[in-house]
């Protein structure tokens, strides 16, 4: 036997103009976790929903050894361009 689980989102129709009148509200709603389905003449155009939420960050010294590999230049080759050279492009 199989069981389906729903998630139970809050979900609210909103019209456009309300949206704009209020956008702070709505979008402290939709960070709480309601779903929002915007209207425009009692039909739906959007939808503003929460993002899913974002993986733990990396530890100090992880964050601190990718700073570092993303801080370094990387020279791949060839010779630079002379100013002349630049000029005549």
């Amino acid at each position: 036997m199989f069981y389906v689980l729903q998630w139970a989102f809050m979900e609210h129709r909103v019209s456009l103009r309300e949206i704009n009148q209020h956008l702070t509200r709505y979008v402290k709603a939709a960070e709480a976790g309601e779903r929002i389905v915007i209207t425009r003449r009692g039909k739906p155009v959007a939808f503003l929903s929460p993002l899913p939420r974002r993986e733990a960050d990396l530890d100090p010294a992880r964050q601190e050894a990718l700073e570092r590999l993303l801080g370094q230049s990387h020279h791949l080759g060839g010779r630079a361009p002379s100013r002349d050279e630049l000029h005549e492009r």
